[in-house]
């Protein structure tokens, strides 16, 4: 390994302080066991629950009929209603990915079927991800922290490069490029068969949309999706989720309202203790055990949450906490 590709893969630890290089057990696996313990009910609402597929045919068939309203549209109608409306009801689409990516729509005895419905999630998106996303999501769960292997966290270049609000500016313009690359050069797998058939349906249903209403929709369906996970006020999840807004709290939660059509996303704390449990059943996970949830800090604000990132002299890709231990 040269070393260039050993400083692109260092993992980043927020300034200086060795205080953010964390090496006692990971909190998720510790409050788990904590939680169970006083409510051993909360077992009860793991599981699955198929419900999400019918949000899901509803928000790819509602893109679709954007697709046919905006064929002959102007390009700045299709600009604006890709930034208000596609990436919107795309980062929708890409949270039902990772629900479905936890096997939590048909249960983990029925794989093929989430696989399916993840790759159907993806059609409006433009961009084969689905698959991709699972494979190394399931890394982001199973190595939270670990500097090489998790591949949520930023390298030390990023680190490095992206520190004035300016240049913050252009790591969250570019972070559907960059967090979609990083994997590959920071933690590579070889591709597997449902990636393929992801690729294959992906660029099918492309070339039909373009076939069908032409160049305006097929660009509504893609530039809506590089908006919504760059320079994007729900980009503000990527954030709020496990940058260092708090001195020694490493994963955050967002209680409003854009869990409602986020599939709860933003229940972030209560998604890691409990990976098991589908979207609609965490609220009842926080409500069941509030006394561990309720002290911690929270965000209430996706959009706070970007301009914080921005203007905040000590945030940016540098702040993220690494190095808790396996469980």
């Amino acid at each position: 390994m040269s070393w260039f590709h050993k400083f692109l893969t260092l993992g980043v630890k927020t300034e200086t302080d060795e205080k953010e290089w964390f090496f006692e057990e990971e909190p998720h696996s510790s409050r788990r066991r904590q939680i169970l313990k006083k409510y051993p009910e909360i077992k009860k609402l793991m599981g699955y629950d198929s419900s999400i597929t019918y949000y899901v045919i509803a928000e790819v068939c509602a893109q679709i009929g954007m697709c046919w309203m905006l064929q002959n549209a102007g390009w700045p109608t299709v600009l604006i209603l890709a930034y208000c409306v596609s990436a919107v009801i795309n980062h929708s689409l890409g949270s039902a990915v990772h629900e479905i990516g936890h096997n939590l729509a048909f249960g983990h005895g029925r794989p093929a079927l989430n696989r399916l419905l993840s790759i159907f999630c993806n059609l409006p998106m433009g961009v084969p991800m689905a698959i991709t996303y699972r494979k190394y999501h399931a890394d982001h769960h199973r190595y939270m922290g670990e500097e090489n292997q998790d591949v949520d966290i930023p390298t030390r270049l990023e680190s490095a490069l992206f520190r004035h609000p300016l240049t913050k500016m252009l790591w969250l313009l570019f972070h559907p490029v960059i967090h979609s690359i990083r994997p590959f050069y920071k933690s590579p797998k070889p591709p597997n068969k449902w990636e393929m058939i992801n690729w294959v349906v992906q660029l099918s249903f492309d070339a039909l949309i373009y076939s069908v209403f032409g160049i305006r929709s097929l660009a509504y369906l893609v530039i809506g999706t590089a908006m919504s996970f760059g320079l994007h006020p729900l980009a503000g999840h990527f954030i709020s989720e496990h940058y260092m807004f708090t001195k020694g709290q490493a994963t955050h939660s967002y209680y409003g309202p854009c869990n409602y059509f986020m599939f709860n996303l933003g229940y972030h704390i209560e998604h890691h203790d409990f990976p098991y449990v589908p979207w609609n059943r965490l609220p009842e996970v926080k409500r069941i055990a509030a006394e561990f949830y309720d002290p911690l800090p929270y965000h209430t604000s996706w959009a706070k949450v970007v301009l914080d990132f921005i203007f905040d002299k000590n945030m940016g890709p540098h702040a993220r906490g690494v190095g808790y231990k396996k469980e």
